[in-house]
């Protein structure tokens, strides 16, 4: 059986594409490397490999998008039809002839060449005739540049069609627009086809799977069809009419009895009129959908007319038979699939009908004879008349019966928990079949064990009246307090009343401190002087509220005017003292004196290396001394030698090759002979600066590469 997988074939490129990709190739896997020198036979070989290489790679590729695209007269007329409606047949063979000729122009081209190239007298008249036979070759490629992007079209469309099987078993669901066929073919088969409520949202063919006794089925959902004449119907419906007219399926029919389509059963039976030439020899089911709506014994009686007569065509077809059919089941069907009632139905008649027919078609092939010539069903006759009931051991009669028994008898979690009041109620225990001792022994209460401990152990069960009496005892010490302090300490001796003032005393100036404290400008937020328009918190208010209180506000009003100054920009004040330690007058020294003299408030004092600060761990300073010292000598021997150590810095040498530019180096060693010769390596280098001089080095060494890397450290030298 022929399969169509239209997913495999070659992605044809563009005419440029095509170009760059067979040059490319050409250059890659020929020689490219050719002198003038060369012998003319050689030279005539080199450029007729070439021009034969290019012609070959062309024949290949227009060869493999000519076998891969399907001819439309060898494939099955479903397909051609097909490819017909959506891409028209004229164009399509017209692009493929077109592909033909240019390879077979390639062709002729590489043979006129080649013919020529064996009477090339030169170098530069083979190479020009190499250049013109390919470049001849590319003009065709080019000209053809139109059909190779139709073709690529096309085979993306081809790309994205069904897979659809022409000979295995299919149901083929038709009828007009928006009557429910997606919805249908969503609910028996896995296939996700949109389902939207308007007319034709379905535009192209889409396959779905379903299994019926063990059997697959491809279920095809055509695009919806209007009842017009066939030369106006446009390429969506043609799709449909192409399945109906080529595929070997059992037809449902589907038919809107509700009218929510917008389209009316006069409608729909006229439709059915126009194509029942395309259900011959074909099962055929008329399915009246949406009965939710509208049920099928509700219609009127001209509705019910026409789908009358529409089942008596139905009949017709019955088997492929041209009579009437003798029995109508299965031939109208009711469902809706909103409601999902009756679609399991439908989908069991249309498998039915359909694997009887194909049953019978080929009981009547000549195959069947070839068959039936190695079958032999061989049937039992009664040898008696005495009967021989089927004897069953006892044994297993008693055992079914007690399995019965157990089966009826049996309460399952699900019955407890109906009896219990239901979910959320009834809580299923999990203790209940431990195998224990004792049954009474399952609901006890499992012991909490912490650091080897149980936790039972330390538990008082009368903890709660216990606390309740604490918490009474209590409340009687805190009302025996309050009466005392309510009483005002009459009972005290009076030194324990002295002692009782003197600290309700303390404690109420405590009290007034901490509030006085809370009080103070420093506590509340400052000001902005945006905010004071009118002036009124200024230090001459303050100065006399003060006075008015008989405080000498010249300290605060001094405190406030030195934090009104920004310390950033406020000069230091500086203060000279004699060596008494008595201040000096300020305006009678010099301000470059008073510099000179003045000190800082804080300065850094410098100590000796040798001081111990704490944190160093040494003991005293001659300690310290004999260490510093030590370490000292520790790296003099390393620096000694000039050995790098963990702290130094390596500097890698980067871009050698600039340090050489614009030089002219040359070097040479002359005849190496061994150190135990007495003979020396003479090393001559030549430098072409300005001026020219020449340095000879002896180098006395074992081998070359060591002349080599002392003459790299003489040039880095005079770099």
């Amino acid at each position: 059986m022929v399969q169509y997988n239209f997913k495999r074939m070659t992605v044809v490129p563009s005419g440029k594409d095509f170009i760059d990709i067979i040059l490319s190739r050409t250059q890659r896997q020929t020689p490219t490397v050719v002198h003038k020198g060369y012998a003319i036979n050689r030279l005539r070989q080199f450029y007729m490999r070439k021009v034969k290489y290019t012609q070959t790679n062309f024949h290949e590729k227009l060869s493999t998008i000519i076998d891969e695209f399907p001819r439309l007269d060898d494939i099955h007329p479903f397909y051609g039809d097909l490819l017909h409606v959506l891409y028209n047949k004229d164009h399509y063979k017209l692009a493929l002839g077109q592909i033909n000729t240019a390879r077979n122009l390639i062709s002729k081209i590489a043979k006129d060449y080649v013919k020529l190239l064996k009477y090339g007298d030169s170098l530069y008249r083979c190479k020009s005739l190499k250049v013109a036979a390919l470049g001849r070759m590319c003009t065709v490629i080019k000209r053809i540049g139109p059909s190779l992007a139709y073709l690529e079209q096309i085979r993306q469309h081809m790309a994205r069609l069904p897979s659809i099987d022409p000979n295995t078993r299919t149901i083929l669901i038709c009828g007009y627009p928006n009557v429910g066929k997606s919805s249908f073919i969503n609910k028996i088969t896995r296939a996700d086809v949109d389902v939207q409520p308007y007319a034709f949202t379905t535009k192209s063919l889409f396959v779905g799977h379903t299994d019926y006794k063990y059997l697959r089925y491809q279920v095809i959902d055509t695009p919806g069809i209007l009842d017009r004449p066939f030369e106006d119907r446009n390429i969506i419906e043609m799709c449909s009419i192409t399945a109906l007219a080529h595929l070997r399926a059992a037809v449902l029919f589907f038919l809107d009895i509700s009218g929510s389509c917008g389209y009316t059963i006069a409608q729909q039976a006229a439709l059915f009129q126009s194509i029942k030439s395309l259900f011959m020899n074909k099962p055929l089911i008329i399915v009246c959908n949406k009965t939710d709506l509208q049920p099928l014994e509700g219609i009127s009686e001209e509705d019910m007319k026409l789908v009358t007569e529409m089942k008596s065509e139905a009949m017709k077809t019955v088997i492929g038979q041209g009579g009437e059919a003798t029995n109508d089941d299965g031939v109208l069907l009711t469902m809706s699939t909103l409601t999902e009632e009756g679609v399991t139905s439908v989908k069991n008649a249309a498998c039915e009908r359909l694997l009887n027919q194909r049953v019978e078609l080929k009981m009547k092939s000549k195959k069947i004879n070839d068959c039936l010539n190695r079958f032999h069903v061989a049937m039992p006759k009664p040898r008696d008349h005495k009967e021989r009931p089927v004897c069953i051991p006892q044994a297993v009669l008693e055992a079914r019966a007690k399995q019965a028994a157990e089966k009826e008898k049996r309460t399952t979690e699900k019955d407890l928990e109906n009896q219990n009041g239901g979910a959320g109620v009834y809580s299923a225990s999990l203790k209940k079949n431990y195998i224990l001792a004792h049954d009474e022994w399952k609901e006890d209460i499992m012991p909490e064990i912490l650091d080897g401990h149980n936790v039972f152990d330390f538990v008082d069960p009368d903890i709660l009246i216990r606390l309740e009496e604490l918490e009474q005892e209590e409340g009687l010490w805190q009302a025996e307090v309050d009466d005392d302090v309510e009483m005002g300490g009459m009972e005290l001796t009076p030194e324990e009343q002295k002692a009782l003032a003197e600290i309700r005393k303390k404690k109420s100036l405590l009290i007034r401190q901490h509030r006085i404290k809370k009080s103070t400008a420093e506590s509340r937020p400052t000001v902005p002087r945006k905010f004071d328009k009118d002036r009124e918190f200024t230090s001459k208010r303050m100065g006399r509220q003060l006075s008015a209180l008989g405080i000498d506000p010249s300290m605060a009003i001094n405190r406030a005017r030195s934090r009104s100054v920004s310390m950033r920009g406020r000069k230091r004040e500086r203060s000279v003292k004699d060596g008494n330690g008595s201040g000096s007058d300020m305006e009678d020294t010099p301000n470059k004196k008073l510099r000179s003299m003045s000190r800082p408030h804080s300065r850094s004092r410098s100590r000796p290396p040798t001081d111990v600060v704490p944190g160093d761990g040494f003991k005293d300073s001659d300690q310290k001394s004999k260490a510093l010292d030590k370490a000292r000598k520790s790296v003099k021997n390393r620096n000694k030698n000039a050995r790098r150590g963990e702290a130094d810095r390596e500097c890698l040498a980067k871009n050698v090759d600039l340090c050489f530019v614009g030089k002219k180096i040359c070097c040479f060693i002359s005849c190496s002979i061994d150190w135990r010769m007495r003979d020396a390596k003479m090393v001559s280098t030549e430098l072409s600066f300005s001026p020219c001089f020449i340095v000879l080095i002896p180098v006395a060494v074992l081998d070359q590469r060591y002349a080599l890397m002392t003459l790299l450290l003489v040039l880095l030298f005079f770099f």
